[in-house]
């Protein structure tokens, strides 16, 4: 790669050195495109070296992205299984998600070269700045997909699924199917009750696995699964790339909405809006968060909306509280550079 020669190391009286000039370390296009070049190899063959590796973790990723899915149906007392309705759906599903999982296991290394390329041509407070407040961006990046992942999603499935399922049949002939009244029998079940399965089972045995929701028979030496479904108006039968595509949407929007406080600090530092307008003007941003949160949430459903909008008011109050904490010498530097 290029490295770029300094014109001149000390200052015209020949003892101290001049301030950094970028004019002193010039590369020529021809460096300029080496040096891109030597980066993006170097990005590029990490990311393959971690793709190969996810193949092989591919499977467990998949179900671990599944995971609230299941938990949800679950709790709703449903079959804890998703469906395809295509015959490559699991297979792309499969390559997507390690895809995604190299690329976000290897986004340090990939953002490092980039850093690397970009960093020569920035003065030496703007690349404080960056190196200042990466951390901090990478922190509410993974805040961001950890606070989806764990709260909202789970949240959010338990009570769309719950909802959609507790919607009743039809009144009218449908109203003499009541359910039957559950009674203690003193002879054995017909169907086994199994937190899992059984120990051992015969060929065509059928028990009720509590722990996953399925009914479940034994042929061909292998474990079956019976569909069970709602008995109400709707049963859910959810597919899985549609699925995925969800969490993967929910995952990049709370992350980048999480950068708001870098924003906010950003806003109040270059002075596109003075600190105090930006107090003055709480509950008009307030209301525009909520309706960006509608927007930009894939399902548009009010538990992700909420999900987003509360963490994004705190969010817009640390951007300003670090606005309130940026120091006075840091204002005039900032002022000096724009001059």
């Amino acid at each position: 790669m290029a490295v770029a020669t300094p014109k001149k190391a000390v200052g015209t009286n020949g003892s101290k050195p001049d301030p950094f000039d970028p004019d002193d370390y010039r590369m020529t296009l021809g460096d300029h495109l080496e040096e891109l070049r030597g980066r993006l190899v170097l990005a590029l063959g990490g990311y393959a070296i971690l793709l190969v590796a996810a193949f092989f973790f591919g499977d467990k990723v998949v179900a671990y992205f599944c995971l609230p899915l299941i938990r949800a149906l679950r709790d709703n007392n449903i079959n804890t299984q998703l469906v395809m309705t295509e015959v490559g759906e699991g297979f792309s599903v499969f390559i997507e998600i390690t895809m995604v999982s190299a690329a976000a296991v290897g986004a340090p290394w990939i953002a490092y070269q980039i850093w690397q390329f970009v960093a020569a041509g920035l003065y030496p407070h703007e690349r404080k700045y960056v190196t200042r407040y990466l951390p901090l961006s990478i922190g509410l990046l993974i805040s961001g997909m950890l606070f989806v992942y764990f709260l909202v999603l789970p949240w959010t499935l338990v009570f769309l699924i719950g909802f959609g399922t507790d919607i009743k049949l039809p009144g009218g002939a449908l109203d003499d199917m009541a359910a039957p009244t559950a009674v203690v029998k003193t002879d054995a079940p017909k169907v086994g009750v199994y937190a899992g399965n059984p120990p051992t089972a015969a060929p065509g045995d059928i028990w009720y696995d509590s722990k996953t929701k399925r009914m479940k028979t034994f042929v061909e030496g292998r474990v079956r699964t019976i569909q069970l479904t709602s008995d109400n108006l709707l049963t859910p039968q959810i597919k899985l790339s549609t699925y995925i595509e969800v969490v993967e949407t929910s995952l990049l929007i709370f992350g980048l909405s999480f950068q708001l406080p870098l924003v906010v600090l950003a806003v109040a530092r270059i002075g596109v809006v003075p600190l105090d307008k930006l107090k003055a003007i709480r509950s008009y941003v307030y209301f525009a968060l909520a309706v960006a949160s509608a927007v930009i949430t894939p399902g548009g459903d009010i538990p992700s909306m909420l999900g987003l909008t509360v963490p994004l008011i705190g969010l817009y109050e640390l951007g300003i509280w670090l606005a309130r904490l940026q120091p006075k010498s840091e204002e005039g530097e900032g002022g000096e550079a724009a001059a």
